[in-house]
């Protein structure tokens, strides 16, 4: 079993094949360097027409509204009077590199550098008033 080589993309593995008479075949040369001959003969469609129209139109929506998502963005190309399911509208989003802008969980979190302040009444036994006093200052 051949083990697969992710330094080179599937464009870079199909230059290095050579087809020329005394080459070995393209089926080993494929299989040595990790490369699905379905991959080799590939070659990609382009977008109709209709998802150019409506990856420019997806596009104008979220430029003034960046916080729409795949729901808000389907419903507006659906006032549209387009007929498109949130499937279609989330692969074209990710064709974009398109997200949502919302806050992300844990963001109050500190960062690396904050600063933890240890407790230093740990292990202390408060027996009697005024022994301990406290200030918040928050």
């Amino acid at each position: 079993m051949v083990k697969k080589s992710s330094a080179l993309t599937a464009d870079e593995k199909r230059a290095w094949i050579d087809r020329g008479a005394d080459a070995p075949s393209v089926a080993r040369q494929c299989e040595l360097l990790g490369l699905a001959r379905s991959s080799y003969y590939y070659a990609a469609r382009p977008q109709s027409e209709w998802n150019v129209r409506l990856l420019s139109m997806i596009d104008e929506q979220t430029t003034p509204t960046p916080f729409y998502g795949v729901a808000r963005v389907t419903y507006w190309l659906r006032r549209q009077d387009q007929i498109i399911g949130p499937k279609r509208v989330r692969r074209l989003m990710r064709t974009m590199g398109l997200e949502a802008i919302y806050p992300k969980p844990r963001l109050s979190l500190g960062g690396p550098q904050a600063v933890k302040y240890p407790y230093l009444l740990k292990g202390l036994k408060v027996a009697r008033p005024n022994q301990v006093w406290l200030a918040d200052i928050t």
